[in-house]
């Protein structure tokens, strides 16, 4: 694996933590929004991230120990699913989104859940950004070897 992988790895970090991002995002400004079914309410996205590793055909030389040492190339979002659990259910039937029943349907999001997930979000994201400054200050500290 060369310094210059580095890049491609913490980018594809920093892609996946916008991703997340905008899933919370999403999740927070429809935190408060109803509807009169449960079919047509928001439910709560989170994204799935999946490892990428390096490819078998690689040409490495082989190792004593295969695919447990096998390095990851990066990460990468595989979808994005919707959290099956329970709706909120309220009765308020002056409501104008009520249905028959006099109920509205809230979103099953957990805004404190959604705060937290995105400090999580911007922490590695920085964190990411900081790999790639201390491989670029690396790469130029080589650069000046041979002066």
């Amino acid at each position: 694996m060369s310094l210059a992988s580095v890049f491609n790895i913490a980018g594809s970090g920093m892609s996946a933590q916008t991703t997340r991002l905008n899933t919370v995002a999403s999740n927070i400004a429809n935190a408060e929004t109803v509807s009169s079914s449960m079919d047509q309410t928001y439910r709560t996205r989170h994204p799935v991230f999946a490892t990428v590793l390096q490819g078998q055909g690689s040409g490495d030389g082989g190792s004593l120990f295969g695919s447990q040492d096998e390095a990851g190339q990066g990460v990468q979002v595989s979808g994005i699913v919707e959290d099956p659990s329970n709706l909120e259910a309220r009765y308020e039937p002056t409501h104008p989104a009520a249905d028959k029943n006099g109920y509205v349907y809230y979103p099953n999001v957990n805004v404190v859940s959604e705060m937290a997930d995105m400090i999580s979000a911007s922490r590695s994201f920085q964190t990411n950004a900081d790999i790639m400054n201390t491989a670029k200050t690396m790469m130029q500290k080589v650069l000046t070897l041979g002066q």
